[in-house]
């Protein structure tokens, strides 16, 4: 049973990390393909580490595993967001705008435009 649970995690981490892929050749601009490749591949990432922890725990009994696994998760989690919003802010910096106008412009007051 608990090998299904961590079977399904893997697997729904993989389809995520597809999905995300798969967003990022067809989204139409580059904030779009940002928002695919950030919140989709770590909802990816999230599905894949609750897998590996659960079988560095509980399978091969190695909680020093469990633990590193545990802690390259979460930095992915907290490091994800804030690399996509650097490169969306340097995007605008050099010019590079949504494909349809946007209804709130937050980046256009700290550039002063």
């Amino acid at each position: 049973m608990l090998r299904t649970i961590i079977d399904i995690l893997i697997a729904v981490g993989a389809i995520f990390a597809i999905a995300g892929t798969i967003g990022v050749l067809k989204m139409p601009d580059t904030f779009c393909r940002m928002q695919a490749s950030t919140c989709i591949t770590t909802l990816g990432v999230i599905g894949v580490g609750l897998g590996a922890i659960l079988y560095a725990a509980c399978v091969m009994h190695s909680a020093s595993a469990a633990v590193k696994v545990g802690i390259i998760v979460l930095l992915i989690i907290t490091i994800n967001p804030v690399g996509a919003h650097a490169i969306a802010k340097g995007a605008y910096r050099a010019g590079i705008r949504p494909a349809k106008k946007m209804q709130v412009d937050d980046f256009r007051r700290d550039f002063h435009e």
